[in-house]
Parts: C-alpha cells; structure tokens; sequence
C-alpha cells in the first residue's frame, strides 16, 4: 500500500508517524505557536529529529467551540514556517478547510491537504483535483464551533463509514485517485466518549474499500474523560490509544509526542513480527 503525496511516495507497510505543528493561538493541547514562527520551524524541525516520517501544520485551530480564523491571519501564520520547511526532506501536511488557503500551500510545497471538512466547501474539491497531492478526508458532525454542544447519532460507526464512502465517491468523481485518499473517522469532532470509543472499537469499519485510515487521538479529551488527566498530562493515555488504533488497522498516527509514539510503535511492530 502506497500514499501519494505530491513528489513523495509513501509507504503504508508499516505504521507512520505524522508530527502535529500548531501555528494557532488556541490550540487544545496548549503548544500553539502562533507568536513565533522561529519557534514554530524549530519545533517542526525537532519533530523530524524525533522521528516523524510527516508533518502536519495547522494555522486555524478546530477545537471545539473555535471561532473561525480569518484568512488573511491564516496564510500569515502559516506561510512562513511552510516556506522554511520546504526542504525538510519530509511531506507536509497543511490542515485548513479554506481552497485559498489550500492553493497558497500546494503553491509553497504542501503534498498533502488534511480537511475537517472532507472538501465540502465550495472550491475545495476543484483545488485538490487539480494537484498532485495527498488528501485526508475527514468525518465531522457540525462544525467547531458547536460540534460538541450534543452530538447525536443512530449508529456512528455507520454513519462515519457512510459519509466516508459517500466523499471518496465525490472526490474520486472529481479526478482523485485512490493512491491520494487518506480517511480520519474524525476522533472528539462531534462525538461523545461512547462514540468515539465505538469508533475506535470498530475503527476497520470506517475504511472504505481498504483506503489507508489516519488516527488522531494525541491528548484529546476523550482521554481526559477516562483517566482524569490535564490535557498536557495525557501522555499515557495517547499512548494506549495509538496502539488501540494500531490493532484497528491505521496507517498514520497524528501525534503531538513523535519520539514516545515511536517507541510504542517499535515495541507493537517487534510483538507482532516475534507472532
């Protein structure tokens, strides 16, 4: 299984590590670095040496209840740390909602576009199909804002499986191939602790046709609900949710903590091959 992104081709035969880099001022986890893009590029750069074979930046944050960013305030905090991470070496992953956003970073050497949104927005989909990139599909009820006022549903994990197949069919109407699709169940966006845990549980059956499946559980608060934590003090948790997803089939583990989630990862891939 191969993930094309841009001028990358990525293996999937073994798990990767996608390295979160927050360029808000608000961001869940607390290590938004929207003050400083030196600070922002040294921690992207030490995510690498951590170990992460991608990185993800983010310049909006989708925490729930997030007012929207505006755009101007996004290409500003998000441009310069993408062009000084342009020979990284590495695919970077830009997360943002936004086609002008989406076009100012494939244009500034993005390979992959992560959407809350799935490419829903008008625009999205037509900037997408007209690249060469990566993109990750997204399962969200509602929006940031309110997405965690009373999140409902019948069935999740029919419901997420559904809504994936139904954006893979668009995107790949549009001229997507399957090479370029990553799909996120879409963890603690419009979901309560039940669902998520039945996403998790049942994670193998929000692929759609075997397409790689990325995970984003680092430090979110569904971890803090089970165990009690602060979200800085999650670590273990986080930990014990990657391998969950892990054992549920994901390719890609989007973390906060690159050189911890390694080690996890090292020690899950070295009891499976001894199996």
């Amino acid at each position: 299984m191969k993930l094309h992104c841009g001028k990358f081709e990525l293996s999937l035969d073994r798990p990767l590590i996608m390295g979160i880099v927050n360029l808000t001022p608000d961001s869940f986890s607390g290590d938004g670095l929207a003050s400083s893009s030196e600070r922002a590029i040294a921690h992207a750069r030490a995510q690498i040496a951590a170990g992460a074979d991608l990185l993800d930046l983010g310049a909006e944050s989708s925490r729930p209840g997030a007012i929207p960013t505006s755009l101007e305030d996004e290409l500003r905090r998000l441009l310069p740390v993408l062009e000084a991470l342009s020979d990284c070496g590495l695919p970077i992953s830009v997360d943002t909602y936004k086609p002008e956003v989406m076009r100012a970073a494939l244009a500034a050497g993005a390979s992959m576009i992560n959407d809350i949104y799935a490419l829903r927005m008008p625009g999205a989909l037509e900037v997408v199909a007209g690249s060469d990139c990566a993109v990750c599909l997204m399962h969200m009820q509602g929006e940031p804002l309110t997405m965690q006022q009373q999140p409902e549903y019948a069935n999740v994990v029919a419901e997420v499986g559904a809504f994936l197949h139904e954006r893979v069919a668009a995107v790949e109407a549009a001229g997507v191939v399957r090479e370029r699709i990553l799909l996120d169940p879409g963890f603690g966006f419009g979901k309560a602790l039940e669902h998520n845990l039945a996403l998790l549980r049942h994670l193998p059956e929000t692929s759609v046709d075997g397409l790689p499946v990325l995970a984003g559980l680092s430090r979110k608060s569904m971890l803090g609900a089970i165990t009690g934590r602060v979200v800085n003090d999650r670590l273990a948790g986080s930990l014990a949710a990657a391998v969950m997803a892990l054992e549920g089939g994901a390719r890609i583990l989007r973390v906060h903590d690159v050189a911890a989630t390694r080690d996890a990862l090292a020690v899950w891939s070295a009891t499976r091959a001894a199996g």
